[in-house]
């Protein structure tokens, strides 16, 4: 290994840029921005997310709003919430935590939300720009986060192979069109891929993106590859990536830790785009400041 890929120390860096701009604004009569946070249920790790989410919001000065519903919640009910936050101008960001409850249809929440409010991305106006290559839209903020990384450490996609495993709605599939928007060569392997090891193998930036513990083994790794690891699992007492990093890093050029890689990336992506919203909202240029 020659780099280790580390998210936590340039989120670190990151926020403190996003801080001092906002303390900047607000100190010019400008209100803060402001992101609301809606979560049905009560998922364990959903809950461990958003408090996250929050707690960076704090750190870098950006409102946080929360709203908190019953596991039980109607769907009439959550959307109604929604159109009240999506003409509350004061509000920049609308972020509705995944998953949710079996009874309510994600697409249907995601197409409620703004396409201006729409921080996690998804909605179908974002994900079109995406496709289209349009500046001005909101990124996914895992694909995002990655990207960030990989650019902070002048790791050039233009021409490589990228290999993503899982094709996921929010990580895989917009990371694929986000990486031939930097002109990469992609492959996108799923659970119906017939032996994935001959597509990693030849991979020059290897993304993984699972959630299954140690799927790939030092045998499936190119010589010198960058190794993305977004899964994370709960094994006992210890968290595990989709890597098997002890085994993989010595064989690599750079990879990603796990945990202190792609997830503070994610966050702070999150931060980033409330922060897009909050200048789209408030017509804000560069020149405002």
């Amino acid at each position: 290994m020659h780099i280790l890929l580390d998210g936590k120390s340039l989120s670190e860096s990151i926020r403190d840029q996003i801080k001092t701009y906002v303390e900047r604004i607000t100190s010019r009569g400008y209100r803060e921005p402001s992101l609301a946070v809606v979560l049905v249920g009560d998922d364990p790790a959903s809950h461990i997310y958003v408090k996250n989410k929050r707690k960076a919001c704090e750190r870098v000065g950006i409102k946080s709003l929360f709203y908190h519903l019953p596991q039980n919640t109607k769907v009439p009910e959550l959307l109604d919430l929604i159109a009240s936050l999506n003409s509350d101008e004061s509000v920049d960001g609308i972020l509705v935590q995944l998953p949710l409850p079996q009874h309510i249809p994600q697409e249907e929440v995601i197409l409620s939300i703004s396409p201006k409010k729409d921080v996690d991305g998804f909605h179908p106006e974002n994900m079109g720009k995406l496709v289209a290559r349009i500046e001005g839209g909101f990124i996914p903020c895992t694909p995002l986060g990655i990207d960030l990384l990989l650019k902070h450490y002048n790791i050039d996609l233009k021409g490589k192979n990228v290999v993503i495993v899982g094709a996921g709605f929010i990580v895989g599939r917009p990371l694929a069109l986000l990486m031939l928007w930097r002109d990469a060569t992609v492959c996108v392997c799923h659970i119906h891929t017939k032996d994935i090891t001959q597509y990693t193998k030849k991979a020059d930036i290897l993304i993984s993106a699972t959630g299954v513990p140690h799927l790939i083994k030092r045998d499936m790794v190119k010589e010198g590859a960058v190794v993305v690891d977004v899964g994370i699992s709960k094994v006992g007492e210890k968290v595990l990536g989709d890597v098997d990093f002890e085994r993989v890093k010595d064989k690599v050029y750079a990879i990603t830790p796990v945990p202190g890689g792609v997830g503070p990336m994610t966050v702070t992506a999150l931060l980033l785009n409330t922060l897009q919203a909050y200048r789209q909202n408030m017509n804000l240029k560069d020149g405002d400041l």
